[in-house]
């Protein structure tokens, strides 16, 4: 993965050094806005630089502090907000956010919360554009309303009011599906993965709720289900007969979304990454990725 170390423009070199210098500083935020908001490494990456590139050509008196860099990030973000709806229906089966590895060892650094778990991501992918900017910029990175409203082109008080009708979606979503603590998803996936290594049906029909729905995003590129699979029975079976046919190498706890997950290994490479949602103890949501575009970074 690019490690974002771009050398700085031409000019004098004290313009280039102050520039350069706060460009390490907040390059990381840049990146974790840009993947809040798009929910996509490739996408956030792009973004940065650009990001960058702008930056390296502007008056550096307006490049001053982090609210600067994130301004002119979520301008370029929302500009592929609205356009992503007619991508996401373009999209072949379902879409899952890609994932970003969080924990000590990751390529990419980035301020972790709940806003980058593959759940959130879901949830502000049900928000309207204007509306995950808003949220994102002011309730994860404090902007003002002002600022916001420069991006989105209206006003503070139609900013606030975006960023409050998100919210308010956001603590429905949240509310209806709460996130199991660190020790409870340790404990179920840690069990999963036995049930799993060992083509344990009985085992892995115990870890999953009733009602669990099973989620594959392989769009287009790799076989993968195109429907979403329900029931605790049903999934536990999909999954004993695509782990006999994967064989996968290994299958690693590790930090995704700056919350546990499983990541599965094939011939050299990630071949899956899989995220869950835990309530009382079992699984109601697995989520996987395999769409090979979307793991080529890790």
């Amino acid at each position: 993965m690019d490690n974002g170390h771009t050398s700085g423009p031409p000019g004098p070199s004290g313009q280039q050094d102050r520039l350069g210098a706060g460009w390490e500083t907040y390059r990381p935020a840049v990146f974790g806005a840009a993947y809040r908001l798009l929910g996509s490494v490739a996408d956030a990456e792009d973004v940065t630089q650009d990001v960058w590139l702008r930056a390296a050509g502007a008056d550096l008196r307006q490049i001053d502090d982090l609210r600067a860099w994130l301004t002119v990030a979520a301008r370029r973000c929302y500009d592929i907000l609205r356009s992503a709806r007619v991508r996401r229906e373009a999209y072949v089966g379902p879409w899952l956010p890609e994932p970003l590895l969080t924990g000590p060892d990751a390529a990419e650094p980035v301020l972790v919360d709940e806003s980058v778990t593959s759940a959130m991501l879901l949830i502000m992918e049900e928000l309207s554009p204007p509306e995950r900017v808003a949220f994102v910029l002011h309730d994860v990175f404090g902007l003002q309303f002002a600022r916001i409203a420069q991006v989105l082109g209206v006003s503070a008080p139609a900013a606030r009011q975006l960023a409050s009708r998100a919210r308010r979606r956001v603590a429905r979503a949240k509310q209806s599906a709460p996130q199991a603590p660190k020790a409870e998803r340790e404990r179920v996936l840690a069990a999963f993965r036995a049930a799993y290594e060992a083509g344990d049906l009985a085992g892995l029909v115990r870890l999953l709720h009733p009602d669990v729905v099973y989620v594959t995003d392989g769009g287009g590129r790799i076989p993968a289900a195109r429907k979403l699979i329900h029931g605790g029975e049903r999934v536990a079976e999909v999954m004993v007969r695509v782990g006999r046919q994967w064989r996968p190498d290994r299958i690693d706890l590790a930090e995704v979304g700056g919350e546990l997950a499983l990541v599965f290994h094939r011939e050299g490479r990630v071949y899956s990454v899989d995220t869950v949602q835990i309530t009382e103890g079992l699984i109601t949501a697995y989520r996987r990725v395999v769409n090979p575009e979307k793991l080529q970074h890790l």
